[in-house]
């Protein structure tokens, strides 16, 4: 029996703006070994408003993990992290800062508000799947996540 039949899937919010990353990134997941529902959305308002199960997303299933990028459309990740951290229903949840910024006061930032880890997008094709892979491998493979 493979990881895929044994688990029950893992339930990842991706919160991207890049329509080629999201791509990427389905694909990546859709193909690993851990069974997976990869939910999307594409700002930062729509990311609180599926989070809080609010609106059209009254019916989601809360994720097990949050892939966060940070510059996204009306409300950035920063402002995301804040306030996914600072909310006892969400707090628990890790969320991966997966961003194309660098900067050494991002980083810093987004540790400040308890991130759970912070990674860098190589603009690199097969770096970026490797980086998608990797993230599997740990987070969905050898972590214990939180149960709800």
């Amino acid at each position: 029996m493979s990881n895929k039949e044994n688990f029950h899937a893992i339930n990842i919010l991706l919160v991207e703006d890049n329509p080629g990353d999201i791509r990427l990134t389905k694909e990546v997941l859709k193909e690993g070994k851990i069974k997976n529902n990869l939910s999307v959305v594409m700002d930062g308002e729509e990311a609180l408003l599926y989070l809080r199960k609010m609106d059209k997303f009254a019916n989601v299933v809360i994720p097990d993990i949050i892939l966060l990028d940070l510059n996204l459309p009306k409300k950035d990740g920063r402002e995301v992290l804040a306030e996914i951290k600072s909310d006892p229903e969400l707090m628990m949840i890790p969320v991966i800062v997966l961003t194309t910024s660098s900067a050494e006061q991002d980083v810093l930032n987004m540790y400040a508000h308890h991130a759970n880890c912070y990674i860098t997008k190589p603009v690199d094709f097969s770096q970026f799947i490797n980086v998608i892979r990797s993230i599997e491998n740990f987070w969905l493979t050898i972590v214990k996540l939180p149960t709800k």
